[in-house]
């Protein structure tokens, strides 16, 4: 079924198109197809690896769409963000603007401004095939929202159109983290936020595994790197279900491993590979962290120093930063009289 675009959609792309329409918006060309506007520029070979391996895993939403996974989901992003409505952000605006950079299927969007949907306009725009799912949903929980199929770095939107940008997880999905978050920095008004989240440097044995499993998934089609991933799931499971811990005396600063307690399938997860494991979730929900991880050719990690340089070039000041093992979470507002 061809998606719904809502109505403030097409003037933000300077009317209204048909299905099966080619037209030029932005310096590049696009075709209506499924109701969904699709820049026909072709992309760089990492870039459509990235892009076909997140359009399957997305498609797959038995794997992402329990209530274990989604209560999991939105915790996260609250434990990372605070709550949509604790922080007021977007209080007295009407009809604020959410520009979703990378949606996905709307997972990570539907659950953190689920308080708030009634009252937001959600644009979701991701290089996949995902934006279909994300209608889907979208249309699903009630949401009139617009979506677009084209590259973050060359949205072929009118600039300070958005209250709010939020990016969980995708920057780094692009051939140029800084430069995929300097593109989108346009597009949010004075005073309006960006959220985003990237991931983190890791040791050196777990930077040399997650190179190495990466290069190999790279080579095959998603549903082969799918099943090759089953295996480490089944491992992360095997080591989550041994319940057992160690003691490391002192820290292990060549391979960046901190002194104290911990569980072995965390060592294991934080310091060898990424093996995903929670007692309420199923196998194939594990296998969708996994997957998520290591399939897609395009995944920078970076330090909180360069997150930070970030902003600062960009005019942008940071209200609100979380760094953990696996990721850097930030909240920067953009100054006014800046960019």
């Amino acid at each position: 079924m061809p998606c719904a675009q809502a109505p403030w959609f097409w003037p933000l792309l300077g009317g209204e198109r048909h299905e099966g329409e080619a037209f030029a918006c932005g310096g590049q060309a696009f075709r209506v197809v499924g109701g969904i506007p699709r820049a026909l520029a072709l992309h760089s070979e990492d870039q459509q690896q990235t892009g076909r391996a997140f359009g399957y895993k997305w498609a797959q939403r038995d794997t992402f769409e329990s209530a274990a996974v989604r209560a999991h989901t939105r915790a996260w992003l609250e434990e990372r963000y605070g709550g949509i409505e604790a922080h007021g952000w977007l209080d007295g605006l009407e009809a604020p603007l959410v520009l979703d950079a990378g949606c996905g299927a709307g997972h990570s969007a539907l659950e953190y401004f689920r308080p708030v949907l009634g009252r937001i306009r959600y644009l979701g725009v991701d290089i996949s095939e995902a934006v279909e799912v994300a209608c889907a949903r979208c249309a699903e929980a009630g949401l009139q929202a617009g979506f677009l199929q084209a590259d973050l770095a060359r949205l072929p939107l009118p600039e300070g159109i958005a209250d709010l940008i939020f990016s969980e997880g995708v920057l780094h999905h692009t051939d140029d983290t800084r430069a995929a978050f300097h593109a989108l920095v346009p597009f949010l008004k004075p005073g309006g936020r960006f959220l985003f989240y990237v991931y983190r440097r890791k040791g050196p044995v777990r930077e040399f595994t997650d190179d190495h499993i990466r290069a190999a998934l790279a080579r095959l089609s998603p549903e082969e790197a799918w099943r090759a991933m089953e295996p480490l799931t089944r491992l992360g499971i095997a080591l989550g279900e041994l319940g057992a811990t160690i003691e490391i005396p002192e820290p292990v600063d060549l391979l960046g491993i901190p002194a104290g307690r911990i569980d072995v399938q965390r060592l294991f997860y934080q310091h060898v590979a990424k093996a995903f494991w929670r007692p309420d979730m199923s196998f194939d929900e594990m296998n969708h962290i996994n997957f998520d991880w290591y399939a897609p050719r395009n995944a920078h990690r970076h330090t909180e120093e360069e997150a930070r340089s970030w902003c600062a070039e960009a005019g942008l000041a940071i209200e609100r930063e979380v760094v953990q093992p696996s990721g850097i979470t930030v909240v920067a507002r953009r100054l006014p009289g800046r960019g």
